[in-house]
């Protein structure tokens, strides 16, 4: 829940913050129609849904996919991803959500790989390709009605069928957001419990 909680608070300010200057609106006729700081109550309840279903799908496959399947390709994988995003971001400057989102998550891949050097990326990215099946039908759903409608002129109008090409890096970066937090509390955890054995 900590881990939940933490990365709701950013990317509901995020939210917040985009929806304010016409980044993306709600389309009245698809939403219940009660607001919290501007945002649709289905708005807040996403951004804590999505990521404990994320958390729960990680923690299955780390369980039961006992091979790291992108272990000796992770490095080299978040290399070549964070470079593009990076270069992506730059040619997209003038573009807010394209350069946001994709700095972002350009500079927080670089961060796990050369300052954290995490050792659950290589999972990390399986889970990710994993929730990104049920993220592609439920966000083309939303694009598509649609209820969340985006401002053409502050993203880069590159689309995978009727979805923003910047949602899939939006979607990665909050998974990675909350499993990071979650990780490092787990370790944590771990960490003390075998201090008080000790």
């Amino acid at each position: 829940m900590p881990a939940i909680v933490s990365s709701a608070i950013f990317f509901i300010a995020w939210d917040i913050w985009f929806t304010s200057i016409n980044i993306w609106t709600f389309n009245s006729e698809f939403i219940v129609g009660q607001f919290i700081a501007g945002l649709p109550i289905e708005e807040w309840l996403f951004f804590f849904i999505t990521p404990f279903s994320c958390v729960f799908i990680h923690e299955v496959l780390t369980y039961f996919v006992k091979k790291d399947v992108f272990a000796k390709s992770t490095k080299y994988i978040n290399t070549i991803l964070a470079s593009i995003l990076l270069i992506l971001a730059l040619v997209y400057r003038e573009k807010t959500y394209t350069f946001v989102d994709f700095m972002l998550l350009s500079i927080f891949l670089f961060i796990h790989q050369y300052i954290l050097r995490t050792n659950y990326l290589s999972r990390f990215y399986l889970t990710w390709l994993v929730c990104t099946l049920p993220f592609l039908l439920v966000d083309g759903f939303i694009t598509g009605l649609p209820i969340v409608m985006y401002n053409n002129l502050q993203n880069s109008n590159i689309r995978l069928f009727c979805i923003p090409i910047e949602d899939l890096s939006y979607s990665m970066l909050n998974i990675l957001f909350v499993i990071t937090i979650y990780e490092y509390l787990k370790q944590r955890k771990a960490n003390k419990k075998i201090s008080q054995t000790l």
